[in-house]
């Protein structure tokens, strides 16, 4: 990857692979005694298990989770959504989200977008078109849902694929995956 390469598109195309309620505990995506796991494949193993035992079979690069108010409640750990990225996921589109996981997820490159309205509108599988800059998300039926779009840093953390390497280009270091 080219320095400076955008690490994710504009636009994330896919569909609503879940849709989770108000004040939703991101540790149940893994299961509090998976929280403590880093290892990618373990965590994509145990990935949503408890409500869909097929999810990570289901599941195709792309899609999205949504959320309603408050996503992320409870303890910011990052497990869980490094269990949704490795199962395909590329964004996370909910009413609000829990300062503390938005910061740690957003940090980590992982699109979180805020959309009022977006529990109402959707249901599992519908298509999406997320566009993570400017906030919005475009439905099958054409209907577009907008939030409020992220600030210039954020902007160029998700650029970058992260902090870090935001950080390290910043400074004239390569990034891990540009190494």
């Amino acid at each position: 990857m080219a320095a400076g390469a955008p690490v994710l598109p504009d636009v994330l195309r896919g569909r609503v692979a879940w849709v989770f309620g108000d004040d939703f505990d991101v540790d149940l995506i893994v299961g509090v005694e998976n929280i403590k796991y880093y290892d990618p494949d373990k965590l994509r193993a145990v990935c949503m298990r408890s409500f869909d035992p097929e999810f990570v079979d289901r599941v195709r690069p792309g899609d999205v989770v949504v959320g309603g108010r408050n996503f992320g409640y409870g303890h910011p750990h990052y497990p869980p959504l490094v269990a949704l990225r490795n199962a395909g996921i590329s964004a996370v589109v909910a009413e609000s989200f829990s300062p503390g996981f938005w910061r740690g997820e957003t940090y980590n490159g992982m699109p979180l977008v805020t959309v009022p309205g977006i529990v109402a509108a959707v249901r599992r599988f519908d298509a999406v078109e997320v566009d993570w800059r400017k906030a919005t998300v475009r439905l099958a039926d054409g209907t577009v849902l907008a939030g409020s779009p992220p600030s210039d840093r954020v902007v160029k953390v998700l650029e970058a694929g992260g902090s870090l390497n935001l950080l390290l280009r910043e400074h004239g270091r390569p990034a891990p995956a540009e190494r």
